[in-house]
């Protein structure tokens, strides 16, 4: 396990119930009908991590990786092939390391304020974590301002300040329909007044095919740079597991326009599509930085993926070596 602390990695666990309880107890149970490593028992774990939305280029790059191993080093006992799938698994996020202490990514020096601009369609948990970001840096002792630039909605900024009160932020908004590269310019603006060490810039969340939606986060991005020539830092995609392979599509139309710099992964413990976030790993050169594992506040945590792994998969034995370790 890596930086996870016992609690996170229980609610890790928890969480990810759903996905180990569908899809990794089918890969338990057709292991374990299973004496000898075959085509057709790997013909049948493919099945069930395309059905597990991992995705069709992920899968098949994990199940070729596996195949060749076996016959690389002849592995023949099926009981072996749970941890064959574990390393190959984790093999994939190994680029993907995050330095971080657990609660929140550690910021590279001299980037102050930090801009994160938070971007994902309407409905995939945007403002939960721009509020949850938000209450782990202040936690860590960070000054947080959040920017309402989602003035498209009206209950949009009611919502996000709900979520700073929570979170016990400053935010800097305007009036609905106001213009939202002003709020981030504003917001800005003042973190840089306050020396503040975070800013947070919310965006609307029309659909992502819109061309006028990218158009505007583009100018979002264009403004902040006036003040601030590297801003924004992050452009922090937030996407919902429950969409499953959809979520993978949007992360291609975010990036193209935006830039997406990372991802954050929502509602996990709502779902039994947590293997969307080995594809999207696998498939998109963007690391995954955050997933959502419940509704508390401090429920967001920054992705851990030997943690991830470790839950994921759970404790596989067989009966036979459930019965030599109670016999010994």
């Amino acid at each position: 396990m890596g930086f996870l602390d016992k609690m996170s990695f229980s609610r890790l666990m928890d969480g990810l119930a759903k996905t180990r309880d569908t899809v990794m107890e089918k890969v338990t149970r057709v292991i374990k009908a299973k004496r000898r490593i075959d085509d057709d028992l790997l013909d049948e774990i493919e099945e069930i991590l395309l059905l597990g939305d991992v995705g069709v280029a992920t899968t098949s790059t994990i199940i070729d990786n596996v195949r060749a191993r076996v016959k690389r080093e002849r592995y023949e006992n099926a009981d072996e092939l749970y941890r064959l799938l574990r390393e190959e698994v984790a093999a994939l996020f190994r680029s993907h390391d995050i330095p971080s202490d657990g609660v929140t990514i550690e910021l590279p020096p001299g980037a102050t304020p930090f801009v994160i601009m938070v971007v994902g369609v309407n409905g995939v948990g945007k403002t939960t974590t721009i509020g949850k970001l938000a209450h782990n840096y202040k936690t860590s002792g960070k000054r947080v301002i959040i920017g309402a630039a989602d003035t498209f909605r009206a209950a949009a900024n009611e919502q996000l300040e709900i979520w700073a009160t929570r979170a016990g932020v400053d935010i800097i908004q305007q009036k609905h329909g106001a213009d939202p590269a002003a709020v981030a310019y504003d917001t800005l603006q003042s973190a840089l007044a306050h020396a503040a060490d975070i800013v947070i810039i919310d965006t609307a969340g029309r659909l992502h095919t819109r061309k006028n939606l990218m158009e505007e986060l583009s100018k979002i991005k264009r403004v902040m740079s006036k003040l601030m020539p590297e801003a924004p830092h992050e452009v922090l995609l937030v996407l919902d597991a429950t969409t499953g392979q959809n979520a993978i599509q949007q992360a291609r139309h975010f990036s193209e326009t935006v830039g997406v710099t990372g991802l954050a992964v929502t509602k996990l413990d709502g779902t039994a599509k947590g293997g969307v976030v080995i594809g999207i790993s696998s498939e998109l050169a963007i690391p995954v930085k955050y997933i959502g594992v419940g509704e508390r506040l401090d429920d967001l945590q920054v992705f851990d993926h030997e943690a991830f792994v470790e839950a994921l998969f759970g404790d596989f034995r067989t009966e036979e070596s459930v019965s030599v370790e109670e016999g010994q």
